[in-house]
């Protein structure tokens, strides 16, 4: 009445291969998770500035121009607007801003908006303007300054704004 105690796999070796069908499921887990969190993780507001020395750029007429105004200090009302928003040469609200982009041709073809703002608006105005160009999907966006005070004859400033030296000619 013995028992037999071999455990019915004593001439079998052990298995050393790793099964990486799990960690492959992982991974793609993993991966589709950063693909569709990336593109949330982006904030702001994605403009190319020029340099202070960049060259005048001539805006064509018929492109679309967004104008925030200042109210002068003495028209002001308390708790009443301190700005004012322009299409061209018509005033407008934000709501009407944001349905004539919607449906002006010049927009949707060239998908290309300038915004000018007078220096005394606050930033927060000017901000509101520019969320709404990039939420209605338009690619191009154009910050209209004004040519830096300090230029010389070449109109060259550099970083501090200080003017750089005009080229020497070279004697012929």
């Amino acid at each position: 009445m013995g028992m037999s105690t071999s455990g019915g796999g004593g001439n079998r070796a052990p298995l050393a291969d790793i099964n990486v069908t799990p960690m492959v499921d992982v991974m793609l887990v993993l991966l589709i998770i950063f693909m569709v969190t990336a593109p949330m993780l982006t904030t702001g507001v994605d403009v190319d500035l020029p340099n202070a020395d960049a060259p005048q750029m001539p805006i064509e007429e018929d492109l679309p121009l967004v104008t925030v105004q200042a109210v002068p200090q003495e028209e002001r009302t308390p708790g009443g607007p301190t700005s004012r928003l322009f299409y061209f040469e018509d005033e407008v609200t934000l709501e009407q801003l944001e349905q004539l982009l919607t449906t002006d041709e010049r927009v949707t073809e060239e998908s290309q908006v300038f915004v000018q703002a007078d220096e005394m608006v606050p930033y927060g105005e000017v901000v509101r303007v520019l969320a709404l160009v990039r939420r209605l999907g338009i690619e191009k966006l154009g910050l209209v300054t004004d040519p830096l005070s300090s230029t010389n004859e070449t109109g060259a400033t550099d970083a501090t704004g200080e003017t750089e030296p005009a080229p020497a000619e070279a004697p012929e």
